[in-house]
């Protein structure tokens, strides 16, 4: 064969050649529209609410091939649900072209509980909403502090900054009131442990201030308040007077005091006998 090529004059070689290259390409590009199916457009469907299985079943029915691309976590959503599509429902594209999809998570990830104590309400919800938490109930205490956030709970549980919480989790928050209009008599707590102070002031909207505690407590619930302030008297024996959002600080120890028997109210004067 190649002997016989030889033979021939190298212009009829060329020509030959230039006659099977324009074959060549006149076949491929006659083809090509039959392998990528170039004429063959498709609409893509909505799948975005759909589970993915369900989601899956309809797209490929359809010719397309399908891959999750993402997974994110919204509340709102069904888990292992289509929350996003690309390209997007009623795109023009070609058959066997990949749909990718974005699903919700079934399991909501963990996030950090932010420390929101002290902040105004506003500042709050902004914080929570950055950590993918939710704003739950808001209940109110008496405190100095109006509308600032005494404490952060979960189900009516404290809940510490730093604490891993599933995302979307409400947090009910305890703002402060404003001091009360009305006042009351500074309650005595010297002598008193501070677990049994404390079960005294709860319900009254008196907080503990600062807490001076001595080097040798070991178990603070279980020490004795030996100073207060305000006190219960002033100087001249009257009740001194607070109101609910104020605060008392007090001075702990590991010896119970023995109680001052000259600083007590004056007893009341005898009723009168109207005969």
């Amino acid at each position: 064969m190649f002997a016989s090529l030889t033979k021939k004059p190298l212009w009829l070689n060329l020509l030959v050649a230039l006659a099977i290259v324009a074959l060549l390409v006149f076949l491929f590009f006659n083809t090509l529209e039959y392998f990528t199916k170039h004429d063959k457009v498709v609409t893509v469907p909505n799948v975005v609410g759909k589970s993915f299985d369900a989601a899956k079943e309809t797209l490929e029915k359809d010719g397309f091939d399908v891959m999750i691309q993402d997974s994110v976590y919204r509340d709102t959503a069904k888990a292992m649900a289509v929350v996003k599509q690309f390209p997007e429902a009623d795109a023009s594209v070609k058959v066997n072209r990949t749909i990718y999809l974005t699903v919700n998570r079934a399991i909501p990830p963990d996030v950090v509980m932010p420390n929101l104590v002290g902040m105004s309400i506003r500042n709050a919800a902004i914080v929570l909403k950055q950590f993918g938490l939710k704003m739950g109930d808001t209940t109110y205490k008496p405190d100095f502090a109006k509308n600032s956030v005494l404490s952060q709970e979960v189900k009516g549980v404290k809940v510490d900054p730093g604490t891993k919480l599933p995302m979307g989790t409400a947090v009910s928050l305890v703002l402060g009131s404003g001091l009360s209009n009305v006042d009351m008599m500074v309650p005595d707590l010297v002598g008193l442990s501070y677990r049994e102070a404390a079960s005294m002031l709860e319900g009254t909207g008196i907080n503990f201030g600062a807490k001076v505690i001595d080097a040798a407590v070991k178990d603070t619930a279980a020490a004795y308040i030996y100073r207060q302030s305000p006190d219960h008297l002033t100087v001249d024996l009257r009740p001194n007077r607070i109101r609910s959002g104020q605060m008392i600080d007090i001075w702990l120890g590991t010896q119970k005091p023995v109680r001052d028997t000259t600083r007590q109210l004056p007893p009341p004067p005898p009723a009168e006998n109207n005969y």
